[in-house]
């Protein structure tokens, strides 16, 4: 049988895939009351939900998913249902160089909204109830030329990041086992599309293209991995919300595989004709630098069990997504130059700028 929220909480909304699925599910499902509780770190903006803020049943919350208290009143005051659970740190080079808050968010943060979740679906508040983890296929490790993972394979993390949201994984996990807590869990590839914070690659190709600033790219470039976009994503999300037995394991790819520069490549060629620049100008910006630690090799996931089972799979061609997602940054560069101020900014210069001169 169908689970039908009616009052759900959106942890880390004001984020890149959280604010593509209020706006996904709020499009879906207007009768239903979203609250978004974010607490707007860098790469949080209440921008990414303009359209959507004067919505009658969406409301902002400025917090931390650690503050027991904070969550207890919201899990109350409106009578949540569902939770989705997008908050995280969740760059791999931060949590190199800075792995505690990766910790302190993403294990001990998340140990707190499922306390708080379990006491309220246990008060008998709300007749049916879910909560719903969104992790990542980083967990799984690093595959070899061939193969693609499975939920069934073992979690065998390499950065603090992944680790971070193992950890979480496994709390998720535990809480069903436990208590019986009608928990999901998702793990998605790689996502692109609008909104997308430019420290991750094709948001920061796009941005240093189109400002003739070098293009970083780690290694010999051959890291691979599977590209989804982020409104598929929303709509995998929103399906297994609604139709996955609780204590559900799902897997969410886009099919859809390339190495980084093949990627790059193909973000300078396209902006190239955009951007009225000669043929081959913006691949002249390519810089190889120093590979990372614990760089994964190769990401590759089976969602055949999504499909068999719930009948989801990408609507989105890469051509397609592709082309609208360099075209969404090219009438967006205000909303870019905002969010690249600041704290982005330093750690941009420090990072990316120094690595590739």
């Amino acid at each position: 049988m169908a689970f039908s929220p009616t009052s759900i909480l959106v942890t880390g909304g004001a984020g890149f895939i959280g604010a593509n699925f209020i706006h996904s599910f709020i499009t879906n499902n207007p009768a239903c009351n979203v609250v978004n509780l974010d607490c707007l770190t860098y790469a949080g903006n209440l921008k990414n939900l303009a359209a959507v803020e004067n919505h009658p049943g969406y409301r902002f919350v400025k917090g931390d998913i650690g503050d027991a208290a904070l969550v207890a009143s919201i899990l109350a005051e409106h009578r949540i249902d569902a939770v989705v659970h997008f908050a995280a740190e969740s760059h791999v080079d931060r949590s190199i160089s800075g792995p505690e808050i990766f910790v302190r968010t993403n294990v001990l943060g998340s140990q707190v909204l499922l306390e708080e979740s379990r006491k309220h679906w246990q008060s008998g508040t709300v007749a049916d109830f879910r909560f719903l983890q969104i992790s990542t296929d980083e967990v799984y490790g690093s595959l070899g030329d061939t193969g693609y993972f499975t939920e069934e394979t073992p979690l065998a993390p390499n950065s603090p990041y992944s680790a971070s949201k193992a950890g979480a994984d496994m709390l998720v996990r535990a809480y069903h086992e436990t208590y019986g807590m009608p928990t999901l869990n998702t793990r998605c590839s790689n996502n692109y599309g609008p909104y997308h914070f430019p420290e991750k690659l094709i948001p920061l190709m796009i941005h240093n293209i189109i400002n003739r600033k070098p293009l970083p790219v780690y290694g010999d470039g051959l890291n691979v991995r599977d590209w989804l976009h982020v409104r598929d994503h929303a709509a995998a999300v929103e399906t297994v919300l609604k139709q996955a037995a609780p204590g559900s394991v799902y897997n969410i790819g886009g099919n859809n595989e390339w190495k980084n520069i093949d990627i790059v490549n193909l973000v300078c060629d396209l902006l190239d004709g955009r951007l009225g620049r000669p043929t081959g100008e913006n691949r002249s910006l390519i810089t190889f630098v120093k590979d990372r630690p614990g760089h994964d090799r190769r990401y590759a996931i089976d969602a055949s069990k999504l499909k068999r089972d719930l009948g989801w799979e990408p609507a989105y061609t890469f051509e397609r997504g592709i082309a609208e997602t360099i075209d969404w940054y090219l009438a967006n560069q205000e909303w870019v130059s905002e969010v690249t101020s600041g704290a982005y900014r330093e750690y941009y210069a420090r990072h990316y700028e120094g690595a590739a001169q």
